[in-house]
């Protein structure tokens, strides 16, 4: 594969420009944080004294957090919150990391999305995960909500460059809000590239998409083991899609970006590393990869691009995020990897 140096770095510097909303299923990471002190009296159970509560954007939420990251906060979120205080802390995160919450909606009777995970340690061992708390509202969304996400959105995409559909399947993105986010980014030639997990056909005629491996095993029918295994898979959902072009993301063999005319490019990991955390990865490749396509990179040098912001993410623990800068030194270090 021949990549331009400096083509890429000109487009990694770029990636400040385009304005991003990030539509779906918005979620908060809590983080509770003790030490342990004694067995209790009440029940066989462990007692911990708090040192420490962190909130992190999770879920839909990261996407937009790493945007954010790299163009300076021109993003915004559109996605429920309910009215508890878990949404003050939503909106505080999404604040603090300089991401625009004004087309938020508000449902009373449903739960800002939620995951709260309480870990402990002592003096002689690390910190370890003990239990997770999940708040969500799994009943489908009232047309009232359904509705107000539709006005929002036609606020909202003609305000931007580019738009993330990002499904974690929580409810936000019904058939109706799919069909109306992209047919408004039709309208007004906005980029739209999907982040699901499922029924990937749902999703026609979009920008692009970047299923991992075994999502797209799921979709597909079939197992992939080589590359003409891949080959078809890729095919088959841009078939199926009508996408202009596919992102599959791989894990450790890669990525693979499938273009008309049956064009296939695989990509090797980039900035091979020690992993430490792979979570949230996925929301990077798809920030990152939204950015690039957005400021007018090909498919393949979006992918490149994101590939290396995720090679830096994993290597923290958590939701984590980048930046232009942290690419740029790897693009120089590892440039002849490629």
């Amino acid at each position: 594969m021949k990549i331009d140096k400096k083509e890429l770095l000109e487009f990694v510097e770029k990636l400040k420009n385009p304005k991003v909303l990030v539509v779906g299923d918005l979620a908060l990471d809590e983080m509770v944080y003790g030490d342990t002190e004694r067995i209790s009296r009440e029940a066989p159970v462990l007692i911990l004294k708090h040192t420490l509560t962190k909130h992190i954007l999770g879920a839909a939420s990261n996407a937009a957090h790493n945007v954010s990251a790299i163009n300076c906060g021109k993003i915004s979120v559109l996605g429920i919150i309910g009215e508890d205080y878990q949404a003050e802390d939503l909106i505080a995160a999404f604040e603090d990391a300089n991401v625009n919450c004004e087309y938020l909606v508000k449902d009373k009777e449903r739960k800002t999305v939620t995951k709260t995970r309480i870990s402990g340690s002592c003096f002689q061992s690390i910190t370890q995960q003990i239990v997770r708390i999940d708040r969500q509202t799994d009943s489908p969304l009232s047309k009232e909500t359904e509705d107000k996400i539709i006005e929002n959105l036609a606020k909202a995409i003609p305000e931007h460059d580019a738009v993330i559909l990002s499904n974690y399947h929580i409810g936000t993105l019904t058939d109706r809000v799919i069909e109306k986010s992209i047919e408004l980014c039709k309208k007004y030639n906005k980029v739209v590239v999907v982040d699901a997990q499922k029924d990937l056909d749902k999703y026609q005629y979009v920008t692009s998409m970047t299923p991992n491996l075994p999502d797209t095993q799921k979709y597909v029918g079939f197992d992939i083991k080589n590359s003409e295994d891949l080959k078809r898979a890729g095919q088959k959902l841009l078939k199926d899609t009508n996408a202009e072009f596919v992102l599959v993301t791989c894990g450790s063999e890669g990525m693979a970006v499938f273009e008309k005319n049956d064009k296939f490019t695989k990509i090797p990991v980039f900035n091979k590393a020690e992993v430490f955390d792979v979570t949230g990865a996925g929301d990077t490749v798809t920030a990152l990869y939204t950015l690039a396509i957005a400021c007018g990179a090909s498919p393949v040098y979006a992918a490149i691009i994101g590939n290396i912001a995720a090679s830096i993410v994993v290597k923290q623990f958590g939701c984590a995020t980048t930046t232009i800068d942290a690419i740029k030194e790897v693009i120089e270090q590892r440039m002849n990897k490629i």
